[in-house]
């Protein structure tokens, strides 16, 4: 009997060659489209808008959509639009996503296309940007919608676009973003196989790609922590109960929940305090406290045990130290994790149609995302490409979620061939 690693070799070669056919095509289409691409990502950019606020964006790619000839559905998960390409064979269903929701910060980046839009936060005013890309995403999901409606009549299978709202999370009180496209069904009817996700980011030379299997962004829980004490003059400390110690100790003991009860070899984790309110003078012990925090693992009894250790510190310091504490748990983003089988036989097409030298393994990186709702679901690949300009310093390069973030748009050209060659190769396969 022939050994099955090497007829799966065999086969798997096979097809590589056969999707080559592909690869000029897309070549050509990617530089057809890429100036008017390139175009809509300026519009996007300059009309950037909250998480499920997203309705010029919405408008837009709608509307962009039924230029190219697709039926597009609007309104999927509040502002997201999806739309379906039925190819002209029989074959799987590819997902491709994009992310469309802009972020409360005022743009410094000198460009003619820069964002001057308002939206509102927390009930508050607030200028709005891109300032994570995301208008390159959608930019990139709709010419990769373009190239694949010129050669339908090809494809052996179809391909669902989704445009995704609210990835940076929801307004308060309001469910959105992936979790909540999952819910309505986008990825039934028809049933969705696979699903393809990319980020742009700013501190990645144009042109270069990164990606691993399992693991490549944490999962992300965020706490809060409520202590009630017993309010008294600052100079008869023990007339009351101090929340105020009590956080403190809290606090330290947090922190040792990484370096004490996480195989660090194994997995990484963090846990961090980034607010803490309380008290209005020097000398009032308060009443009150709270304190708001992260939590980031990547792997889940990893993620487990430290959601266990804070809950057991929280509740013993508190009732050492005589005080009332409550900790609630918001928002929650899965492990973004890449399927190792897909991401074992898509590997050759990232580096077929980037060029083997460009296509990078990472570490595993703290930020979160939640595609990892879409592949809590079915198998999915997520994978970052390079938009800092060419011959640029990368630690001189604004990092995302800042006014000076910026991406070139050369690097969109990238994104569209893979996501079109990812989508074509995996039906080929």
């Amino acid at each position: 009997m022939r050994n099955p690693k090497y007829i799966f070799t065999a086969i798997f070669f096979s097809l590589n060659l056969f999707s080559q056919k592909y690869d000029k095509t897309v070549f050509d289409l990617v530089s057809k489209y890429e100036n008017e691409i390139i175009s809509l990502r300026h519009w996007f950019h300059e009309n950037a808008e909250l998480g499920n606020r997203e309705f010029l964006t919405s408008e837009k790619i709608a509307g962009e959509l039924k230029k190219i000839g697709l039926s597009p559905q609007t309104g999927i998960a509040k502002t997201g639009v999806v739309a379906l390409l039925k190819g002209g064979k029989p074959g799987p269903v590819v997902g491709l996503r994009a992310d469309i929701d802009g972020l409360p910060i005022k743009e410094r980046v000198p460009i003619k296309w820069a964002s001057k839009m308002i939206g509102e936060y927390n009930g508050e005013s607030v200028p709005v940007m891109h300032a994570c890309g995301h208008d390159t995403h959608i930019a990139i999901l709709l010419g990769v919608a373009k190239i694949l409606f010129e050669i339908k009549d090809q494809i052996p299978g179809s391909v669902k676009f989704i445009f995704q709202p609210a990835e940076e999370g929801a307004p308060a009180g309001e469910e959105g973003g992936a979790e909540l496209m999952v819910k309505e069904g986008v990825l039934k009817n028809p049933d969705v196989d696979v699903i393809f996700g990319l980020h742009i980011q700013s501190q990645i030379p144009v042109g270069e790609v990164y990606v691993r299997p399992n693991g490549i962004m944490a999962a992300v829980d965020s706490f809060r922590i409520d202590i009630e004490g017993v309010q008294t003059h600052g100079a008869r400390p023990w007339a009351g109960v101090d929340p105020i110690v009590t956080s403190a100790q809290m606090i330290n003991s947090i922190q040792t929940i990484v370096s004490r009860n996480v195989p660090l070899t194994e997995s990484p984790a963090v846990v961090s305090i980034g607010s803490i309110h309380g008290g209005v003078r020097s000398n009032i012990i308060p009443e009150s406290l709270y304190m708001l925090g992260t939590i980031r693992t990547l792997d889940e009894d990893v993620r487990k045990n430290v959601l266990n250790r804070i809950k057991t510190i929280v509740k013993n310091i508190s009732e050492a130290n005589n005080t009332n504490s409550k900790i609630s748990f918001g928002e929650y983003y899965p492990i973004t994790f890449n399927d190792p089988v897909l991401y074992d036989s898509m590997l050759p097409s990232l580096k077929r149609i980037n060029g083997e030298e460009n296509v990078n393994s990472m570490n595993p990186v703290t930020g979160a995302e939640d595609f990892s709702f879409f592949q809590k679901e079915i198998p999915g690949l997520y994978f970052l490409i390079g938009g800092l300009p060419k011959g640029s310093d990368s630690s001189k390069a604004a990092p995302h979620h800042t006014p000076d973030f910026f991406v070139d748009d050369s690097g969109m050209s990238f994104g569209m061939r893979s996501m079109t060659i990812l989508a074509l190769d995996y039906m080929e396969k």
